[in-house]
């Protein structure tokens, strides 16, 4: 039966009835991720004010009953009336999408909320929203529910003339964030740090009054981004000790950049336009590597370390352990698409490019030691690269004459639609062949490794090529790795990680995860990379049996059927423990089975980089001090 399709049924949203309809078009998900965006949406109003030269400090407190307020010392949002409106400057920004100094009204010359509509998004998805403005001695408040206005903007008290700046307090809506209403300390964290990063002299706060959470930190770096880059560079050892920085303007382009090297294998390189993550790059980052690349092969050259016979250096070589921040600010950013992930700006790759190959040049020339170190390194990576090609081309080469590329230990699905197939990765040649019993041939592919494989944070690509296990990987998955990934390849919708539920298999799941975050991101970013969940206990009593995947649901499960002497319980300590049938039922079976998909949030790109480089680099007390703050998450692993 069709629906009768008219113009009566076209429906016309009202204010703010839009957001609250289709609140994922504006803050992306209304899972975790979109309750903590809502807070960005009104930090970044004052970091504005703070970029805008008027804003030094920053409070964000999370209250007992999860609400959030932010304070800060700007100049405070109008409380004037606006003449286009007939309403309240603060009412305007509230209520009004895409309303706000950030559109050429000469409020703000830079501006990372570029699109006016934070502060009534957040009042549109908030059960009840207050906004405080401190201004020539007057306390000013106007109340909100769910995008409606409760009071008009009044004066509520006094304070001192010297007093200035805005305060937004409010609540979530659980009517809108249905999965989760409760706010991450450590997410809030990575994302204030960051802004203090990026903004000189900048003091953030942040207070947890939860209780039995309460904490406070403060983030204030007068080093900005360099501060960042050693940040970043905790986990590693630096190759030199000064971090190279440039600074300065071009045209309308305010340009900063900070790098180092380290020890590392792997680059670390993070772009932002006024203060906004680009994760995907664009035109500035693409100027700061032509400059690196040019400037250096021109030092190698001019002062022979390069032999005129001798190739240039890639970019790749000059960059392999480099930890760098791009930060530039600029009037009228372009982005690319909505997501504003990449920048478009051509004037920005020029300012990057000429301002710091400028610089560069100044610093290698003055800092010859320094420049020597960087050269060095490169070269190596040039030799490695060079063996990695080789060892490449001769599989590809080995591919073609055998015309079999999958490896022999590989069980592959007969199904041919990657949409409909899965490989499971197994620990071990035990557990291996109780999978291949196990699994539903059509669908399932097994893979067993021996052992446990290169750390790959440890290697560069040479190695990574000449690893069995890790080649193995590779060729099952056709994708491909580095520049030659292709996800179009992907032979498996699902790849799936099964290891023992020890100690030693979540070691070899991090092994793993360490080499496709390395070499094949996008496997985890479209959402195709999970963990297997097998069974911790086996619980049997008159012939039944239960599985346990955790001590507290072993603990449930014996209270429900009894405690007595019937009762045999099965630690499993490995796959290899079960029977085919069992891993099946437990860990296989997609009716049945639990999987955890392995997830990586775009915004914390930099927190994600550098729990990597702490968990598998060489030195041992950032991994120790990750290990005691995080030890209190830690369940069912017999240590």
């Amino acid at each position: 039966m069709s629906q009768e399709y008219g113009a009566d049924q076209i429906q016309i949203l009202e204010g703010l009835e839009a957001v609250r309809k289709r609140p994922g078009m504006y803050i992306g998900s209304t899972s975790s991720r979109g309750l903590h965006h809502l807070v960005y949406e009104i930090v970044d109003n004052s970091v504005d004010e703070a970029l805008a030269g008027f804003c030094t400090n920053i409070h964000v407190w999370i209250k007992p009953d999860n609400s959030i307020v932010v304070e800060d010392d700007g100049r405070g949002i109008p409380v004037g009336i606006n003449h286009k409106s007939g309403l309240p400057g603060v009412e305007v920004v509230f209520t009004i999408l895409h309303a706000g100094g950030k559109f050429g009204g000469g409020g703000y010359k830079v501006s990372g909320g570029l699109h006016g509509v934070g502060a009534s998004v957040v009042n549109a998805l908030s059960t009840w929203l207050t906004v405080n403005v401190y201004n020539e001695g007057k306390i000013y408040e106007e109340k909100f529910a769910r995008g409606q206005k409760l009071s008009d903007l009044t004066v509520v008290g006094e304070c001192d003339h010297e007093k200035h700046g805005t305060r937004v307090s409010f609540l979530p809506d659980p009517e809108i964030f249905k999965e989760t209403q409760v706010y991450d300390f450590s997410v809030l964290r990575q994302r204030l740090r960051e802004m203090a990063f990026l903004t000189k002299n900048l003091r953030i706060e942040l207070h947890d009054e939860r209780p039995g959470q309460e904490r406070d930190e403060k983030y204030h770096y007068e080093g900005g981004i360099k501060e960042f880059v050693k940040y970043l560079n905790k986990s590693t050892t630096s190759l030199y000790d000064d971090i190279i920085y440039c600074e300065g303007s071009r045209g309308n382009v305010y340009v900063e950049v900070a790098m180092q090297h380290n020890d590392s294998y792997n680059e670390s390189s993070y772009s932002f336009v006024n203060n906004i993550n680009t994760p995907e790059g664009g035109t500035h980052l693409t100027g700061f590597r032509n400059a690196i690349t040019k400037t250096f092969n021109e030092y190698a050259r001019k002062n022979k370390i390069l032999k005129d016979s001798e190739d240039n250096l890639s970019g790749e070589d000059i960059r392999e352990g480099l930890t760098s921040i791009v930060s530039i600010k600029i009037e009228d950013p372009q982005f690319e698409g909505q997501t504003k992930q990449k920048l478009g700006n051509t004037e920005a790759r020029n300012a990057v490019e000429s301002l710091f190959t400028e610089q560069l040049t100044y610093y290698l020339e003055q800092n010859p030691n320094v420049a020597k170190i960087i050269c060095e390194k490169s070269i190596q990576s040039q030799r490695a690269r060079e063996a990695a090609r080789k060892a490449r081309d001769l599989t590809r080469r080995k591919s073609a004459l055998d015309g079999l590329s999958l490896p022999g230990k590989l069980a592959d699905c007969s199904d041919k639609n990657p949409k409909n197939c899965e490989i499971f990765i197994v620990e071990g040649d035990s557990a291996g062949g109780s999978a291949k019993t196990a699994r539903s041939r059509a669908t399932q592919a097994i893979l067993p490794l021996r052992g446990k494989i290169l750390n790959v944070e440890k290697a560069r690509l040479d190695r990574v090529y000449g690893n069995e296990e890790i080649k193995a990987m590779i060729t099952a998955f056709g994708t491909g790795i580095h520049d030659d990934f292709d996800i179009s390849k992907l032979r498996y919708d699902k790849i799936i990680i099964m290891t023992d539920a020890d100690v030693d298999g979540a070691h070899i799941a991090t092994l793993m995860l360490t080499f496709i975050y390395r070499f094949m991101p996008e496997l985890i970013k479209q959402g195709h990379v999970y963990l297997a969940q097998p069974p911790l206990y086996k619980l049997e009593k008159n012939k039944k049996v239960w599985y346990a995947y955790s001590d507290d649901e072993l603990s449930k499960i014996i209270d429900e059927v009894g405690r007595d002497q019937n009762n045999k319980i099965q630690r499993y300590k490995g796959l290899g423990e079960m029977d085919a049938e069992q891993l099946w039922e437990t860990t296989m079976d997609p009716a049945r089975r639990v999987l955890l998909r392995v997830a990586m949030d775009e915004e914390s790109v930099s927190d994600v980089n550098l729990t990597f480089m702490t968990l598998m680099g060489d030195k041992v007390e950032p991994r120790r001090e990750f290990i005691l703050e995080n030890a209190k998450y830690v369940k069912n692993l017999d240590i």
